[in-house]
Parts: C-alpha cells; structure tokens; sequence
C-alpha cells in the first residue's frame, strides 16, 4: 500500500534525567536535572508506524486521523503545515518504511555505507558555581564537569557566560567568565574548541574584554552576545579580523531577528542557530540547504530535548556545512538509544531505520494512560 490512511496516533510522555543538575545562564534560573519529554507514535492502516519528539494536542491529532500518507508528507517537501505537530513521528515512519536511516534517505547514500558519525559538542556547562565566593573554587568545579564530558567522549565545550549580567556584578562576574574559560581549556586541553554563549548578557565592549583575555584559549565561536544588531556584529567582525582572532559569531536559537538570514547570505553572522525542535525538522532542511549555498555553517540549537538531539545527526548526513550537534545528555526511561555512541567527539549514527530508536513498549503504554492520549 503506497499511501495508506493515518489510523492511530498515541501520546504520551518520557520522564528523564542529565547525569547532573544544570545551573543558570545569563538570564534564566537554574534548569535543573530532570525532563518530561512528549513523545507521539503513529499507526498507519499497512501497519507501518514510527515515533518521536511531539507536542501534538487531541484536537489537532482529531484532524490529523485519517489523513493519508503523502497529504502529510514527503520527501521532496517535507511535512506540510497542517501536520507539523506529528513532524518528528512522520519522518521516522518514512524511515521505517523504507528500511532506512532518516539521513540516508534524504541524502540519497549508499547502502554500502557502514558508518556515519557527526561532530558533537557538551552543552552542559552553566552556571553551577553561583554559590562560591571564590573564583578559584568556581573554576575547578566548572573544569571538573568538563573533564566528566571528556570522559564521556566530547571534544567540543559549549559554556555559558555573562554572570555579570544578573547573577554576580558586572565586573566580578565578568572576570569570572573569563577564569572559566581559561580554567576548562586547561582541563580539556588546548586543542579543543570552546564555544562561548552569553545568553545576550554582553555588550561590544565586554565581548572585547573577554575575548582579548582569552585570546590563547581555542575559541571556535561566540554565541548570542548580545540581542541582534547588524551595526555592531559589523563593528565586531571588524574588530575580530584587527586582532586576530579566528572566532566566529553565532546567533538564532531564540526569538531571532527576521533579518538573521539575510545577514547570514551578506557575512554579518557566520553560524546560524535556529531551534530545532521549534523550527522542525522540515524547516531545517530547508534553511540548511539554503545555508550550505552560501557556506555558511548550521548548528541547530537543541537543548532540553533528547530525542530531536538524535535527529540532528540525521541533518549532519544532508547539509554540507553542518558544524556540531548540540549535545544535552538526557537520559529518558524507555528509550533505547543503544545504536547511538559518542566517542572522540563525534556521534556514531546508527544504521538503522528511521531515526535507530526503540520505545519499551510497556514503560510508554504507561505514559499514554496516565497522562497522554489515543485518537484511533
């Protein structure tokens, strides 16, 4: 059956865990250890199904019931908007119907193919030393979480900065940015990129400040400085190339300006950040495509979700100037993720179809009871 009807959708929740609390950045509160992730499976009438990350409420899975196939999505076109709710689930049933990973199938790869990996980077270090008067202290505890990713395989650092611009005064806070960034790339090792994101808790003259104190640390790029303005992200490139420094400006994770892309096409940004499970996948196919023509990087922002984490390495298969995954180490109950595995700082990808994850039957069937919902 080519394009068989929608039949049943589930929904439901898994309930998991980072291997440690994660404190504050620059302008949220702590973000703590434990996530409640949405998950929905979808049945098909030839008996296919696939799941994943989503938010779908009864009245749009009402809507969706009954749909068929190709009215939902495709893979010249992706998902259409009426369906973007069941975005994740839809791309795993194209998957699992074809036998094949998510990545493959957009990219056309061979089926000789027995490995694909995707360069990674440890999201986890926020502000977890808020509670220490010395700065010393507060190093070493934020240089020992980095060693604990290393260990875990990561060989990229993303770290949040900007404590001077709520939680500790701007000069203190500002000079303790600066001892962290220097402390982790001497526990990590000079040859690892770090990526810097200051929440949009700088301005010109502090990311000067900071980037001219850490110009012998590996600085691979500098996120969210300060909310959009092309006027000083051009003064600032300026201001890079005058001193050297090969770092790049990143932005686009939260409510980004309309403008991002066209700054991207003109070079006034040179990493673009939209949120994944925001944007969609689709969406990003499409971004990241446009992106690749003019080479500039993507790098979709993916924190808080441990499921459209797995399917970002599926995008690193299409778009050429894919640079990192994000990598917020979730754990979640019922979810087997054992085809994945990150070592030297690259996730190894399943060969597997779909996105190469199982649901336990039982642990979702739970969830879908005590909390989701079944349209069938």
């Amino acid at each position: 059956m080519d394009n068989p009807r929608l039949t049943k959708i589930e929904a439901g929740y898994l309930n998991g865990s980072r291997p440690r609390s994660h404190g504050c950045n620059a302008r949220l509160p702590a973000h703590g250890r434990h996530v409640r992730e949405p998950v929905a499976r979808l049945f098909f009438e030839d008996g296919s199904s696939g799941f994943g990350y989503s938010r779908v409420t009864p009245e749009q899975a009402e809507s969706l019931h009954g749909t068929h196939l190709d009215s939902l999505i495709s893979l010249e076109h992706g998902v259409l908007p009426s369906a973007r709710s069941i975005e994740f689930p839809l791309w795993d049933v194209l998957g699992q119907r074809a036998g094949k990973p998510v990545y493959r199938l957009l990219a056309g790869k061979s089926d000789t193919v027995e490995s694909f990996s995707v360069a990674c980077y440890d999201t986890s270090l926020y502000f977890d030393d808020l509670h220490l008067a010395d700065d010393q202290a507060a190093v070493d505890l934020i240089a020992s979480e980095a060693r604990e990713g290393y260990d875990r395989g990561h060989r990229a650092f993303k770290l949040k900065i900007g404590r001077g611009a709520l939680h500790m005064s701007l000069m203190e806070g500002t000079r303790r940015d600066i001892a962290i960034i220097r402390g982790v790339q001497a526990a990590v090792g000079s040859g690892i990129p770090l990526l810097v994101d200051a929440n949009n808790g700088y301005n010109v003259n502090l990311v000067k400040w900071v980037l001219a104190e850490t110009a012998g640390c590996n600085i691979h790029w500098l996120e969210e400085p300060f909310h959009e303005d092309r006027v000083l992200y051009e003064h600032l490139h300026g201001w890079l190339s005058e001193q050297g420094l090969p770092v790049l400006i990143a932005d686009g994770e939260g409510q980004p300006s309309p403008h991002l892309m066209d700054w991207a096409r003109e070079g006034v940004i040179d990493v673009v950040q939209y949120d994944l499970p925001a944007y969609g996948f689709s969406a990003w196919l499409k971004i990241g495509r446009q992106l690749d023509t003019w080479a500039v990087k993507s790098a979709p922002h993916n924190y808080g979700c441990a499921m459209t984490g797995y399917a970002a390495c599926h995008l690193a298969g299409v778009l050429k100037h894919f640079a990192y995954a994000e990598w917020d180490h979730i754990d979640l109950d019922g979810l087997d993720t054992t085809g994945y595995a990150i070592r030297e700082g690259r996730i190894h990808v399943p060969d597997a179809p779909g996105f190469g994850l199982r649901l336990d039957e039982t642990l979702f069937r739970k969830s879908v009871e005590s909390g989701g919902f079944v349209v069938s």
